[in-house]
């Protein structure tokens, strides 16, 4: 796994993004502001123009790089709480860069930089937030990889974990941004957030196992 693979992640997850934008900007009017998606798109807009560079990147050089992009570019409390995200992986593989990118490993640089969006944002599980996604998702991963599951195992779980979060949202009270304004009335819709994580993961790890089912088949014909 190097830059190559962030680059052709970024690409999945901008397209995801993309494609359910109109779903996101609704439940975000409902709650928010209405910007969230326009943000995000703005952020994958300008990581994806450093493609040709971050390609040739190690790992966590190219996560870095994305961070500092992510944060100069998305507005509001995304570009913070995302770079803080990219960042937080970026100073876990850095750590350890000379050594082989295990499964393990990617899990433990998943929830260095969730643990960092979550000091960031300062809040946890419960308050109606991307947080309700992103927490569930690292801890599934990590007990997964602690327990030895196949990377498709892990691969095929780790949505339907981001759907349940993403869903569980709806029946919260949010008590954090612009939808805790609204108190009681937030509660009976999907937080945006949420929705754009879970969405986001869910491109990921489809590349990943796409990817994977193309490297093998030409390994096959080869």
């Amino acid at each position: 796994m190097n830059g190559a693979k962030v680059s052709s992640l970024v690409v999945a997850a901008h397209a995801a993004v993309e494609r359910n934008k109109d779903e996101i900007a609704s439940l975000d009017q409902a709650i928010g502001d209405g910007d969230h998606v326009f943000n995000l798109l703005r952020g994958f807009g300008a990581v994806a123009a450093l493609v040709g560079t971050i390609e040739q990147l190690p790992l966590h050089a190219a996560l870095k790089l994305s961070s500092q992009k992510v944060l100069s570019t998305v507005g509001g409390s995304s570009g913070p709480l995302f770079a803080s995200l990219l960042l937080g992986m970026s100073k876990s593989l850095a750590s350890d860069a000379d050594s082989e990118i295990t499964t393990d490993k990617v899990a433990d640089a998943f929830a260095a930089g969730v643990s960092e969006m979550q000091r960031w944002g300062k809040t946890g599980t419960g308050s109606k937030t991307m947080m309700d996604v992103l927490i569930p998702v690292m801890q599934e991963f990590m007990k997964l990889a602690q327990s030895g599951a196949s990377a498709r195992q892990i691969l095929v779980s780790l949505p339907k974990v981001a759907t349940d979060g993403c869903q569980a949202t709806k029946d919260m009270v949010a008590t954090k941004g612009r939808a805790s304004f609204m108190g009681e009335r937030s509660k009976g819709h999907i937080d945006p957030g949420a929705r754009s994580c879970e969405v986001m993961i869910r491109a990921v790890c489809e590349q990943i196992l796409s990817d994977a089912t193309e490297s093998k088949n030409e390994e096959v014909h080869e």
